[in-house]
């Protein structure tokens, strides 16, 4: 049994200058119904981005982005995933975009991971996601890892974050405060560390109403 959250809540609020201040920075994640209904080529875009932008400056890939659009022909999943070596060697030779072959594949197999997806449940891949249950989130962490390229650690939780699906984020503060808090002992890693810290957030979620997006950054702020 974890501790209640309200001491933690109090915390981050007197860090942020009060309630209201700390309530302001909180990320408002969407409806399942909104969720859904995003196209999937934004969740594929999306992910191409977080990839390009894990251990690279934002801002370079942001300013590139309409760049990165164009190139990918608008991140279709279905157009995306017949790409072949031609297109490989044109996308590592266009100065519009950030020339990393490694992470340019992975766009590709990410297409591919997303058609499939849809096909497997009759349904746009954008509803896998918004379907899944928040009580789950680490079994769809775990998915995300396995079926897609380079999702694994933050940047899966960063795409889901970024498309309004509830999710915490392991950053250097919230794993401080995880720590301290008494749920792990080190950064999460291992089968029953993420399993602690599953446990924490479904627990404090239930207490405060919050979703996971929220308790992660008031964990943060609290540091």
């Amino acid at each position: 049994m974890v501790a209640s959250f309200q001491p933690i809540l109090e915390r981050a609020a007197a860090n942020k200058g009060g309630m209201a201040a700390l309530e302001a920075l909180l990320p408002r994640p969407l409806p399942p119904e909104e969720l859904a209904a995003i196209p999937d080529d934004r969740w594929l875009s999306m992910m191409t981005k977080r990839i390009f932008q894990s251990g690279f400056v934002w801002s370079v890939v942001e300013a590139k982005w309409d760049g990165f659009e164009a190139a990918f022909e608008g991140f279709e999943p279905r157009r995306v995933a017949m790409f072949h070596d031609e297109d490989l060697d044109r996308l590592v030779s266009d100065a519009a975009i950030i020339r990393n072959g490694a992470k340019i594949r992975s766009a590709i197999e990410n297409a591919r991971f997303l058609v499939d997806l849809a096909e497997e449940n009759g349904a746009a891949a954008a509803k896998v996601f918004a379907d899944w249950p928040d009580v789950d989130y680490i079994d769809l962490l775990e998915m995300l890892k396995k079926r897609g390229s380079r999702l694994g650690g933050n940047t899966g939780r960063y795409v889901l974050r970024s498309m309004g699906k509830p999710a915490f984020v392991l950053s250097k503060d919230v794993v401080a405060a995880l720590i301290r808090e008494g749920v792990v002992e080190k950064s999460p890693s291992s089968k029953k560390a993420m399993a602690a810290t599953r446990e924490a957030f479904n627990q404090w979620s239930q207490e405060t109403g919050r979703d996971l997006s929220a308790l992660s950054r008031i964990l943060a702020a609290s540091v």
